[in-house]
């Protein structure tokens, strides 16, 4: 069977770096391009060989060379719904773990995926333990009147609540067909002591160096 083309959007990225080097080593995958808005050299050299991937500042360029089959878009929300529009558009089916998407932005990807016959997969997180985790906390949502979710990153996390935190409050939401109850605080000591709320859900995020996405 002929390898997939594959190119990735957020090339230079932590996890972009990653995902380079992984795709690049999949014999069932052939990476064919990567973009960074950053770029500042022609290419990207995959750890552990001798393969050099070409590297663009946006997908225009890289399209004028060619159309892969799948682009995997790990950057910033704005600079995902471009790609996203320009992609599609093209016919490119996209994996977006990309995190900080709007309600709107959503329906605008939905809206382009059935319009351009392109299918696009938008995940918070690939972590099998998340998936899980997020799909046990819609179910236990039903039972229980009071919620709160602590998340834990590094300290180089761009965003906060994480995107995995944000899905499993809206899921826990959707299951459970209603607000959760917020205590009333009688006395903030601290402004923001506890978190940010989500429709009665406190939502605490914590950033320190060390931490593993938890």
């Amino acid at each position: 069977m002929k390898p997939i083309t594959v190119v990735v959007h957020g090339a230079l990225g932590k996890v972009g770096r990653e995902l380079t080097n992984a795709i690049g080593k999949d014999p069932d995958l052939d990476l064919v391009g990567s973009i960074d808005i950053k770029a500042k050299q022609d290419y990207i050299e995959l750890a552990d060989t001798s393969k050099k991937v070409p590297l663009y500042a946006g997908l225009n360029e890289l399209l004028k060379k060619g159309c892969p089959e799948v682009l995997v878009d790990f950057s910033i929300a704005e600079a995902a719904m471009e790609v996203v529009r320009l992609a599609s558009k093209h016919g490119i089916d996209l994996v977006i773990g990309t995190t900080g998407f709007t309600e709107n932005e959503f329906r605008e990807i939905e809206r382009l995926a059935k319009d351009n016959h392109v299918g696009i997969v938008v995940a918070p997180n690939f972590a099998l333990g998340a998936i899980v985790l997020m799909y046990l906390a819609r179910i236990a949502s039903k039972y229980f009147d009071y919620a709160e979710i602590i998340e834990l990153h590094h300290e180089q996390k761009a965003d906060a609540p994480s995107g995995t935190a944000m899905a499993t409050a809206q899921g826990m939401l959707q299951s459970r067909k209603k607000p959760f109850t917020y205590p009333a605080t009688g006395k903030e000591n601290l402004s923001g002591s506890r978190g940010g709320q989500i429709d009665g859900i406190a939502v605490h995020s914590t950033r320190m160096p060390g931490f593993v996405a938890s």
